[in-house]
């Protein structure tokens, strides 16, 4: 990708949504909702804070992130949908579970 955000801006790639329920119901693409949960895939420098200093972004490329349903804008690079939002609309990061649930 050849596209550079500035600021404290993030541009993210939705991650797909499950198209079977838990009981094996299939969704069509109609009754789906956009999923929340992300991949970021391009980060700005940072926010400059009150005495002008770069303050870098807590996300990184290959965060995995959760935001909210309306944030950020919907833009189409090299024929790829993303989103572009600011760091400020980042509910949090999904960290990988260090360890497995071990069956008893």
């Amino acid at each position: 990708m050849k596209f550079r955000p500035l600021h404290d801006r993030i541009v993210v790639r939705r991650l797909e949504s499950e198209e079977k329920t838990k009981g094996g119901i299939i969704i069509p693409d109609t009754a789906k909702e956009k999923p929340q949960e992300g991949e970021v895939v391009a980060t700005g420098p940072g926010a400059r804070n009150e005495q002008g200093q770069v303050v870098a972004l807590d996300v990184k490329v290959g965060d995995r992130i959760l935001f909210g349903k309306w944030s950020g804008t919907e833009i189409k690079i090299d024929g790829e949908d993303y989103l572009i939002m600011k760091e400020s609309d980042v509910m949090g990061v999904v960290e990988a579970q260090a360890t497995q649930k071990q069956a008893a």
